[in-house]
């Protein structure tokens, strides 16, 4: 790699050549501030916060495009430079709406830690006309407000890096706003409900749709008893919207906290995790043998099943039929469990707490109502969950480690897992690879089908090359997706997630500062305590789990029986393409 030698603030410097001078800071433990730049999926220039000044240049220039060369002398915190900034900080704020008190993201707004930062309160200097804009909540899942927009386009780049790319810059100059195609709602066009542009907003001008009145308003109903079931991803995210650091595993705490809210039955969807996983796996093996349709594609990602229905609706046979670890647990609380307690499924209320804004779209999915009475009633966002514990005063840190509820609360490693991309496709493998060849795996760690990007592995299994395939991400999705409509996928099993690195980059997962997003592996983070904790469990495999077991011998026979499809399987139909 070359290197150049450089001045930062008059510090010497050698840094590889052609990096952004914005890169190069961090070099020099120097964080140059942006508002529009997410390292290579929007690197646009167009904020105009990150602006240095270059020793010899005739004006400012961008950090986070500008490359760096020999020689090159940098100055990022002059009088001229912090003028800048504070002036286009200011004029922001002259079309913005200030509602910043009672802002969902007050707190966490990059814009307000700017406006903090350099001192910007005079609100008033540029007054003027104020764009008027209407809410979009078409969507099942999300609120545009394009009030507090910024125009920095990291939502429209989220959604062009997800391949979907159903919101852009309509109109010009003041009247410029981001919506989609001729300012349709967002329910009808091809949205996947994925919630990446939320995540990717710098402030509060996407947000999912909060539904925490509703599970409270539940918890005070004496008539109802309310369960909750938490994802595999939630116990290692939840701690950073109480200020842990990233990965920290909070299972413990957030039981606690669940039941100090009031709910009834706090659950593990790890349960539900590795019950799909016995569903899939015979599900897999049924087709293998008996020549049914392959490759038989992952259902537990409800983004991923919205795009497939949107964008490749003539290929939904390869789904699995199997309903996602959400589904299937709230289908096992209202029909065996609520057999077993004696209570009505009427009276049972089912939260999800999920990484996924897609999950909120899920619950109102049709054939997802086995007990006659929909499956889950609400889905929270981890964001949701997090208000929830702070607004009812608790003290989220210091909480005793307290264990799920039993019987559902039992999950095994293979379970835990599938959080991250590739963990559904290892959890399956280790129960398939076991139940064809009817021996004990001395090693269960399928590492080839780890870690981000599309991954390809093919396995001898009792006589059988499987050969398998993983991808997380609706673009890799598209990738995979051609291959298998033009009939040159030579796989038996894909697994797919709708969101970059699995359900550990959710949609409805903490808020991250950009320069975390940029800068820290943080799928990474979370994935290693997600692998973290299966190393640990007594139990890996999701066969072993004692409770899918009970609820075989007790309610459906066997894994793909004819109850067992009534309960936990489901279908899908074609959506139209619209963009």
């Amino acid at each position: 790699m070359e290197m150049v030698n450089i001045k930062i603030n008059g510090m010497p410097l050698s840094v590889p050549n052609g990096i952004s001078i914005l890169e190069a800071a961090r070099y020099a433990g120097i964080e140059i501030p942006t508002l529009c730049y997410l390292k290579e999926i929007n690197e646009i220039g167009a904020c105009r916060i990150c602006v240095v000044e270059v020793k010899g240049a005739r004006s400012l220039v961008t950090a986070c495009v500008y490359p760096v060369n020999e020689g090159m002398e940098i100055f990022t915190n002059t009088e001229k430079v912090r003028a800048s900034r504070k002036t286009t900080l200011e004029l922001i704020l002259s079309t913005h709406r200030k509602e910043c008190l009672s802002c969902i993201r007050s707190g966490t707004c990059e814009l307000q830690q700017l406006c903090k930062e350099f001192g910007v309160d005079n609100e008033h200097r540029f007054d003027g006309a104020l764009p008027e804009f209407e809410f979009d909540d078409s969507a099942a899942h999300m609120v545009r407000d394009n009030s507090k927009c910024i125009l920095c386009r990291r939502c429209v780049a989220a959604c062009n890096n997800q391949g979907i790319s159903v919101i852009g810059a309509n109109a010009r100059g003041f009247d410029t706003h981001i919506s989609s195609a001729f300012d349709k709602d967002l329910a009808d066009v091809s949205c996947i409900s994925c919630g990446q542009c939320i995540v990717n907003c710098p402030t509060g001008a996407i947000y999912e749709k909060d539904d925490s009145d509703k599970v409270f308003a539940a918890i005070n109903d004496p008539e109802k008893f309310v369960v909750v079931h938490t994802a595999p991803s939630i116990r290692v995210t939840l701690g950073e919207a109480f200020g842990m650091p990233i990965g920290t595993n909070v299972e413990g705490k957030m039981v606690a906290a669940l039941r100090r809210l009031g709910f009834d039955k706090v659950f593990d969807t790890n349960f539900g995790a590795d019950l799909t996983i016995m569903e899939e796996a015979y599900e897999l093996l049924d087709r293998i043998q008996n020549g049914g349709v392959l490759p038989m594609i992952t259902s537990c990602s409800p983004g991923w099943i919205k795009y497939c229905e949107h964008y490749y609706p003539d290929q939904l046979a390869h789904l699995s039929t199997c309903k996602s670890p959400q589904q299937m647990s709230g289908a096992v609380i209202k029909t065996w469990y609520a057999q077993k307690m004696g209570i009505d499924p009427k009276n049972i209320f089912v939260v999800g707490i999920m990484p996924c804004t897609a999950k909120k779209f899920e619950t109102q999915r049709a054939d997802q109502s086995a007990s006659g009475y929909p499956d889950v009633d609400v889905a929270l966002t981890t964001r949701e969950l997090a208000r929830m514990i702070e607004t009812a005063g608790i003290y989220f840190k210091h909480l005793p480690d307290e264990e799920f509820d039993n019987p559902l609360g039992e999950g095994t490693g293979a379970a835990v897992i599938f959080g991250a991309t590739g963990g559904v496709m290892e959890a399956a493998l280790r129960t398939a690879v076991e139940k064809l060849t009817g021996e004990e795996l001395d090693n269960l760690d399928f590492t080839e089908v780890r870690g981000q990007g599309i991954k390809e592995a093919t396995y001898s299994v009792a006589g059988l090359d499987v050969k398998v395939a993983v991808c997380s991400g609706t673009k890799a999705a598209h990738e995979i997706m051609e291959k298998v409509k033009n009939g040159t996928a030579d796989y038996q099993f894909i697994e797919i997630m709708g969101c970059p690195g699995g359900c550990i980059n959710g949609g409805g997962q903490p808020i991250q500062h950009a320069v975390v997003r940029n800068f820290v592996d943080l799928k990474g983070k979370r994935s290693a305590a997600l692998y973290e904790a299966d190393k640990n469990l007594p139990k890996r495999k999701s066969h072993e789990n004692e409770a899918v077991k009970r609820v075989y011998d007790e309610f459906f026979g066997e894994p793909n029986s004819h109850k067992a499809h009534e309960v936990l399987h489901t279908s899908y139909i074609p959506r139209p393409k619209y963009r």
